[in-house]
């Protein structure tokens, strides 16, 4: 038995402490969603595009009708060829970045042109990305998270919501909320680049351009240099972005090893941290299954006890993203519930994940093939 326990152990503590946050979690969000901006400074909004994603007109469209009072919107784009036709909305700057550079990524320096380009009275800049579909209080609630002492940059998240939904659209939804759970009070392991905003100030005075150099990841370069400059990242749930794109099987399978390559490359401590606990979840699961099938009463019982904390926060995920989505809650009436159901299958597939990306530093981004290292400190 001392095999059994060497899994179940360590997976019986884990389901329970994962619990213990989930009440103060629930009231930050609540707190933040009734929260109301006391200064809306101006700002630009800068979206990459490579090519047509599912919804781009629609996606782009969603980002020039904020609800705020003075902001620009940029399009960045490599060449005219990578923006389809039909696709831009009206009042809309275009910035082409031609970049040529082999060892950063296409998306950071279309970013960093788009930078460049920002006109000079913006205070504030916010990046989005192409293939979500903010909703009207998007950019307020970044701005809003942003202006507390100490916070170097407000991040909001997606939520992967496809309608209608197919099997691998929906398990990509309840793999990926796995990462909500990680934001929440405090200081933020890492600000999403989907939904990112920071002081035009800060960006450069803490050399998020030089920390861009190099890197395919502007969201964990950007986190680096929040961090290294002893300032917090704020996660703003009024920033939760809806994406209602599709996948398949083997574009979700690419995906997930492509996002663990890349934290396990540029946040090391956070992919380790992962693997550990989901060698420990996935192994006390398969010992509860085993010595349950051989009989044994009470691994039957610590199953349920592994599983239930798991299956609890899942819901609890998409509960707290049904308050900052009230546009979506016919989905979430619908869907909600394999956010509960399909968490263990979910765990399993962030273990092959995990150890899909543990080797090799090539990964596949939008057509381009990147050999990927860690950063040396600015």
């Amino acid at each position: 038995m001392l095999w059994y326990w060497f899994f179940a152990g360590p997976a019986l503590l884990l389901a329970i402490f994962s619990l213990r946050c989930e009440r103060k979690r629930a009231e930050y969000v609540a707190a933040r969603l009734a929260e109301e901006p006391a200064v809306l400074p101006p700002a630009s909004v800068i979206v990459p595009v490579k090519g047509p994603d599912e919804g781009l007109r629609e996606n782009l469209q969603a980002l020039a009708s904020l609800d705020y009072p003075d902001y620009e919107l940029i399009v960045a784009a490599h060449s005219a060829a990578d923006i389809p036709p039909g696709v831009l909305p009206a009042r809309i700057k275009v910035v082409l970045a031609h970049g040529s550079d082999p060892h950063t990524g296409e998306k950071v320096q279309n970013l960093n042109a788009a930078v460049r380009a920002a006109r000079k009275s913006s205070r504030v800049l916010a990046f989005a990305d192409s293939d979500g579909r903010p909703t009207r209080r998007w950019l307020r609630a970044l701005v809003t998270a942003l202006s507390a002492e100490g916070v170097g940059a407000a991040t909001g998240f997606r939520w992967f919501a496809p309608d209608p939904p197919d099997f691998w659209s929906l398990l990509r939804s309840v793999w990926d909320s796995v990462s909500l759970g990680l934001l929440g009070s405090g200081d933020c392991p890492f600000a999403w680049g989907g939904a990112t905003a920071i002081l035009k100030e800060t960006f450069f005075d803490i050399h998020v351009p030089e920390w861009w150099r190099d890197t395919i990841s502007d969201d964990y370069a950007l986190s680096s240099a929040v961090h290294r400059a002893k300032l917090r990242i704020a996660y703003a749930p009024g920033a939760l972005v809806p994406s209602v794109d599709h996948t398949t099987a083997r574009r979700f399978f690419a995906w997930m090893r492509r996002q663990m390559t890349i934290t396990r490359v540029y946040h090391p401590r956070l992919w380790w941290l992962g693997l550990a606990a989901h060698f420990f979840y996935c192994g006390g699961m398969a010992a509860s299954i085993a010595a349950s099938i051989r009989g044994n009463r009470l691994a039957e019982w610590a199953l349920i006890a592994q599983l239930s904390p798991g299956m609890l926060k899942g819901l609890n995920r998409a509960t707290l993203a049904k308050a900052a989505l009230p546009e979506l809650e016919p989905w979430f009436r619908r869907h909600s519930w394999v956010h509960a159901i399909w968490v263990p299958l979910a765990t399993w597939l962030w273990l092959a994940a995990l150890l899909a990306s543990a080797f090799g530093n090539t990964v596949n981004w939008r057509g381009y093939r990147y050999r990927i290292r860690r950063q040396s400190p600015v």
